[in-house]
Formats: C-alpha cells, sequence, structure tokens
C-alpha cells in the first residue's frame, strides 16, 4: 500500500490522501478538496484515481468529488447514512465491509459517529495498520460535535472502537491540528513530558512534511484517551466544580470535548 498524505494549504488545514495499490497504481482518494494538488499527485505518482471515499458530508471533504469524477470517472463511496447529504454517492457503505483497491489494499469499514452522525473511518488489512479517521480523531484530540454530532456517540465511538486498536496503528486525520491539540494537552497535564518533547520537536515542522502518529503515541498524547489520569481529573474541577469524585471515563470525555469547545 503507498499512502500520500496532501496538505490543502488552507485556513481549515486539509489533509487529503491518495492511497494506492503497489501492483496495478489504482488508487483512492480520500476527502478531496483541492482537486488540483490531488490530481498532480496522481500524475506524478503514476496513479490512476478509481475510487473516492468521503468520510463523512461536511463541505470541506466532498467540495472535489465532482470535479475529479468528471476527470477520471471514479466510483463515490460515503456512509450509507450520508447518501442524502452527499450529492451522486455511487456506493454507501456501513460497518464491517470491505473496501478494496487494486488487487493488494483492503480496508474494513468502521461506522464512527460522532463528529457526525454518518461518519466512517477506514481500517487497513495490514500487519501494520492505517486507521484513515477523517474528523472523528486528530493527532493528539478529536473532532467536535457542532455540526450534526454528538459527543456521547463520539464517547462510544473512542470507547468500543478506536481505543482497543493496537499501538502500532498509524493515524492519518482529516486535518493538521497537532499543534493547537498539543497545547490543550498541556493545559490540563502540564507535566505531560511526552507532549512538551512533542511539542518542541513539531510546532515547526511543515505540514507538507507531517509526523505520523501511532495509537501508542496518541495515547501518552491525547488527553482523549488518557481519561482516568488525575491530573486531567484535577484540572477538569476547575472548569466543572460539579464533576463527580470518581468520575467514569464518559464523563471525562464529556468534560473535555465541552472544554475544547471553547479552548
Amino acid at each position: 500500500m503507498i499512502v500520500k498524505q496532501l496538505y490543502a494549504d488552507n485556513r481549515l488545514r486539509n489533509f487529503h490522501y491518495l492511497i494506492a495499490c503497489e501492483k496495478s497504481r489504482e488508487a483512492m482518494v480520500i476527502d478531496p478538496l483541492d482537486v488540483d494538488r490531488c490530481l498532480d499527485a496522481a500524475k506524478k505518482n503514476n496513479f490512476k484515481i478509481t475510487t473516492i471515499l468521503n468520510t463523512h458530508d461536511h463541505w470541506d471533504h466532498i467540495g472535489g468529488n465532482e470535479e475529479i469524477r468528471e476527470k477520471t470517472g471514479a466510483t463515490l463511496f460515503s456512509h450509507t447514512g450520508a447518501m442524502g447529504k452527499i450529492p451522486n454517492v455511487d456506493k454507501g457503505l456501513n460497518a464491517g465491509d470491505q473496501l478494496k483497491i487494486g488487487s493488494s489494499v483492503s480496508f474494513k469499514v468502521l461506522d464512527t459517529p460522532g463528529h457526525t452522525d454518518s461518519h466512517i473511518c477506514l481500517l487497513s488489512d495490514e500487519k501494520t495498520p492505517s486507521l484513515f479517521c477523517g474528523d472523528t480523531m486528530f493527532n493528539a484530540g478529536v473532532g467536535h460535535c457542532k455540526l450534526g454530532g454528538n459527543p456521547d456517540d463520539l464517547f462510544n465511538t473512542f470507547d468500543q472502537q478506536l481505543s482497543k486498536l493496537p499501538n502500532e496503528t498509524k493515524i492519518y486525520p482529516g486535518h493538521d491540528y497537532i499543534i493547537n491539540n498539543l497545547e490543550f494537552t498541556l493545559d490540563r497535564e502540564p507535566n505531560n513530558e511526552s507532549a512538551k518533547s512533542y511539542l518542541k520537536n513539531l510546532e515547526k515542522q511543515s505540514p507538507h512534511d507531517a509526523f505520523i502518529s501511532t495509537m501508542k503515541d496518541e495515547r501518552n498524547i491525547n488527553s482523549f484517551l488518557r481519561l482516568k489520569n488525575p491530573a486531567i481529573i484535577s484540572e477538569l474541577r476547575k472548569s466543572f466544580p460539579d464533576l463527580p469524585e470518581n468520575p467514569s471515563e464518559k464523563e471525562v470525555f464529556i468534560a473535555l470535548r465541552e472544554l475544547r469547545n471553547n479552548w
């Protein structure tokens, strides 16, 4: 599997992805917005785009669909539940479906609501898996729930699915938000030495050559995967004095998400 992460150079800091079969050079583009950037990268790498995948229906993840379809003839996939919101979807996907690219690339479809009610992530079928997670999970953070989402659903997605992924899983999010998210982590957990180190090393990185985290990294730097951490809970009490003495992981997650909305 060949993965090309493409940074859009826009104010929303979008990432697009080209994922290709090494044997056939057939490729999938995930969440296209900057069409020229996607098509130029495909041409440069001798890829033939046959598939478009939208993780969810927000405009900055679907804006390039029609132009890429017109220029490549690619088949458009989305969550079945998003087919009424995304124009001209060819095939809907559900939890557990397999999505294949060429002869050597295969993904398992995960139904991951929270950021929106119809959001999918793709988990590669490899010895070292890769998660293409749209706006469900970011490096050192998670997606918001303000535009058609639900924080209870987002917690369940993490609790029942993403938190169970193996440490070596590579994380490919829909936006480059790692610096802000690390700063949020340190605001909650000022003595998190891992987050301090990552922030120091990455604050001047180019998003065109972005750091690719793993679930092991995320478990060290992502507050939303550190829900039992006493320092996080203690800091949360400053903003949520009514937080129970021994809060559940869900209560901590929901409080973190609410705090991040206005942080």
